[in-house]
């Protein structure tokens, strides 16, 4: 099925736990730090064990394949003009970014499942789209937080093997990742900015959570990056609830040519609001960017949650006809696939009135009903057991 290259399992030993974090390394975040866990201003971070009970008891996850082959074929380059961006999707939430002299990794996941335990978890439906030897030489690694599904402790012990890149990411995460053996990391707090030889890197905020264990949560800081380089700004979102950062983005860093924004693990809403966008409000994220394109992200290996395969792209589609979008404005890459953006010469992208693409949305779904399949690929204890920690 799966190559033993091309997968990576990682055990709870593994994993050393977090220190409290210093509450002076980085001045001015108080907005978002307690001197102890940092939060995000106005909303909850994570949810509670009697959420999780609720979720685990009423859960009734819409189907997923046990398994599905890639179709497409990655082509990564090795050159790229300056104004180019060039994507190719790995897998989940894992690209590989090709700017003018710089090569991007974000969120590396190689993992056969995305859990702190060997055979319990979600695990992944498809491999990697682009196999781990097969990466052009990697400079720069972007770590968005410290979820199984998104910092993947293997991962990054053969990248760093392979090709000793820059580890970029949040506060707090530092530790355990110089523990596990990487040399050069760089933290950053919301919207502090790094210069690095070929670009200029700002860690963005994210609305999400933290923790990689049952009782130490949002020790560390979750974001996104943006990246400005070689006549191309480049936005990851990282994993993030909808909410006013994206404005703020637009506002502070000007408008995106190129911005990855997840569309996964949405459902339930009651649940997963706070900490996913659902593909209405990415759509969303990506007029209030003003991104000249956007691409799908967190999606389509990882069953995270209840919406079924196919929804998230089913979503995406109705959202971009309700807010106006052109299909290649905002696509979802196939694994695997190869694309090239062409971000030179550009437009600013008009505002849209918000109150009119929410009534065109509620038109577009109007007497919509969506059908619940209760027989599930696998249990949904194990799954359930296993999101707790991701």
């Amino acid at each position: 099925m799966l190559s033993t290259s091309d997968m990576t399992e990682l055990t709870w030993s593994d994993v050393p736990p977090l220190e409290v974090i210093d509450a002076e390394a980085a001045p001015g975040r108080g907005a978002h730090f307690d001197g102890r866990s940092f939060f995000n201003p106005g909303v909850p971070a994570g949810r509670g064990w009697f959420d999780l009970l609720r979720a685990a008891l009423t859960a009734r996850p819409r189907p997923w394949p046990r398994f599905i082959e890639n179709t497409a074929r990655a082509e990564p380059v090795t050159e790229v003009p300056v104004g180019r961006v060039v994507l190719t999707f790995v897998n989940h939430i894992t690209f590989l970014i090709q700017l003018h002299g710089l090569n991007i990794l974000t969120d590396p996941v190689y993992a056969e499942r995305v859990s702190p335990l060997r055979h319990i978890g979600p695990r992944r439906v498809r491999p990697p789209g682009l196999a781990f030897a097969d990466l052009p030489h990697i400079d720069l690694v972007l770590v968005s937080h410290d979820h199984y599904d998104h910092l993947d402790v293997e991962t990054l012990r053969r990248l760093e093997a392979a090709h000793h890149p820059r580890f970029m990411t949040g506060l707090g995460n530092g530790k355990l990742l110089r523990r596990i053996g990487l040399r050069e990391v760089h933290e950053s707090d919301w919207w502090q900015q790094t210069a690095l030889p070929a670009a200029t890197v700002t860690f963005t905020p994210a609305q999400h959570w933290s923790g990689r264990g049952l009782f130490r949560c949002n020790r560390s800081l979750w974001g996104g990056f943006h990246v400005r380089a070689a006549g191309a700004a480049v936005y990851f979102a990282g994993d993030t609830g909808y909410c006013r950062h994206f404005q703020d983005i637009r506002h502070r860093l000007g408008a995106v040519d190129v911005a990855l924004l997840p569309i996964g693990a949405y459902a339930p809403r009651w649940y997963e609001a706070p900490n996913h966008m659902n593909p209405e409000e990415a759509v969303r994220a990506h007029v209030q960017l003003e991104a000249r394109f956007s691409v799908a992200t967190h999606f389509g290996c990882f069953r995270l949650s209840e919406e079924g395969f196919e929804e998230p792209l089913h979503e995406l589609a109705a959202a971009r006809r309700a807010y106006g979008v052109p299909d290649n404005a905002f696509p979802a890459l196939q694994t695997g696939e190869t694309r090239h953006f062409e971000v030179t010469g550009r437009e600013q992208v008009q505002p849209v009135r918000a109150a009119s693409v929410a009534r065109q949305f509620a038109d577009a779904f109007e007497g919509r009903r969506m059908r619940v399949v209760k027989g599930a690929v696998e249990t949904v204890g194990g799954e359930r057991a296993g999101v707790a920690a991701v």
